[in-house]
């Protein structure tokens, strides 16, 4: 069982493009049970679930039993959201660890 974990981005984010708190709620519940279900992007922890138009980026850390959900786009800002992700890879695993402690 992985415990979830969200960045204070990943909730602004969410609030500001309302993204359905009913159908976020079942993608944690899925990812407590299996965090690679959804789709794999540039590096195999790093992840994407879709909720209607909109992406949710997650980031998966088998050492820790965590996941954390770092973003959310729609298509058009999908390559820039992704690439801000991966320059911050080293940020957001200090951020859980911070947290978990």
């Amino acid at each position: 069982m992985y415990s979830i974990y969200t960045t204070e981005s990943f909730d602004k984010e969410t609030i500001k493009l309302k993204i359905d708190d009913r159908r976020l709620r079942k993608i944690f519940s899925q990812l407590k049970e299996n965090p690679y279900v959804g789709d794999q992007l540039q590096h195999k922890n790093l992840r994407e679930k879709r909720i209607n138009e909109k992406r949710v980026y997650y980031l998966v850390y088998g050492d820790l039993k965590s996941v954390l959900m770092v973003a959310v786009s729609d298509k058009k800002n999908q390559q820039a959201t992704i690439n801000h992700i991966i320059e911050c890879f080293d940020e957001y695993r200090k951020y859980l660890e911070k947290i978990i402690k």
